[in-house]
């Protein structure tokens, strides 16, 4: 019997060997995208982004839910968010203009610069109300380009939504069919609550109602509703006790039976007048998340209506 050397039988072995299969190394997995970085100076403009962002923004809005957006409380960190903003969306009218420019001056960030497309202008093409023939800051605090509360009119928020979908789709072209698709599905959404909206107060139109501040007129001029007195004597104006003597006769005399206030304004000064007038003070937050169950632009607007309607219903 032959004996093979020990280098043959080792080389005989590993050819006979199986040969083990190993998968190939996985390739990495490709980096999440980030979110666009959307900053909203008010709440409602935050809900309206995320309708429309969607799973491609992260939104963040500058002022509370309870916070009078004309005068919001400008703190560091809002520097810092608007610094690391892709996109800024503000309600313009001159709505901010009390706090907003200081704040982006200090921010330094060109993607949000006014005329770029990470910049969105809320009142751009909208139709405003109450725009002055003359501008004199001794009438208060009256907005040279209109009342900016138009936020509060569904059909003037699909031309805010519009332009939202297009600065967004400009920003983020990739994720552009999902933000069309979104505009589409949150405008059917509106329409049909606006139907609903329209029907429940339907059997009010016509009725007189008064506000604390003039930031209801578009809400009143979409369901047909009249409003015949502020408790302000002039925008931003705290009222005095003439002006509120001629407020009460002037809602004695309409039959006025619901006021509409706001959290930030003064209730107590509300509740002295319904006293006089036998009316109800209504708290009608504009601001989605201000009240339970408000947290979105439509649920917010679902509160005012049915607010609104439960009370003029109770005095008719």
């Amino acid at each position: 019997m032959k004996i093979l050397p020990l280098f043959q039988i080792l080389v005989a072995a590993a050819i006979a060997a199986p040969v083990p299969i190993t998968a190939p190394p996985a390739s990495p997995a490709p980096p999440a995208r980030a979110k666009l970085s959307v900053v909203a100076t008010t709440p409602d403009l935050a809900s309206l982004a995320r309708e429309i962002g969607g799973d491609a923004v992260d939104v963040k809005a500058l002022a509370k839910p309870t916070e009078d957006p004309h005068f919001v409380d400008a703190k560091p960190s809002h520097i810092v968010t608007l610094n690391r903003a892709d996109v800024l969306i503000d309600g313009g009218a001159e709505l901010e203009l009390g706090w907003l420019p200081a704040l982006l001056e200090s921010a330094r960030n060109d993607k949000i610069a006014a005329g770029s497309p990470g910049r969105i202008s809320a009142s751009a093409g909208v139709q405003m109300m109450e725009v002055p023939s003359t501008f004199d800051r001794a009438k208060g605090d009256v907005h040279s380009l209109g009342n900016p509360h138009f936020l509060v009119d569904p059909v003037r928020v699909k031309l805010v939504i519009a332009q939202i979908t297009e600065h967004l789709s400009l920003v983020d072209p990739q994720s552009a069919p999902m933000f069309a698709a979104n505009r589409k599905k949150f405008e059917a959404a509106l329409d049909l609550k606006l139907a609903e909206w329209q029907k429940l107060l339907a059997p009010y139109k016509g009725a007189k109602i008064a506000t604390y501040h003039k930031d209801f007129v578009y809400l009143a001029e979409r369901f047909g509703l009249n409003i015949v007195e502020e408790l302000e004597p002039k925008p931003g104006i705290a009222p005095s006790p003439a002006h509120l003597a001629k407020v009460i006769g002037t809602m004695k005399s309409n039959n006025v039976k619901v006021i509409l206030v706001q959290p930030f304004q003064n209730r107590k000064t509300a509740e002295t007048v319904a006293r006089q007038t036998d009316a109800t003070v209504l708290d009608m937050p504009e601001q989605p998340g201000a009240t339970k169950n408000t947290d979105s632009y439509i649920a917010m607007m679902d509160n005012l209506v049915g607010t609104l309607a439960k009370a003029l219903g109770g005095a008719k």
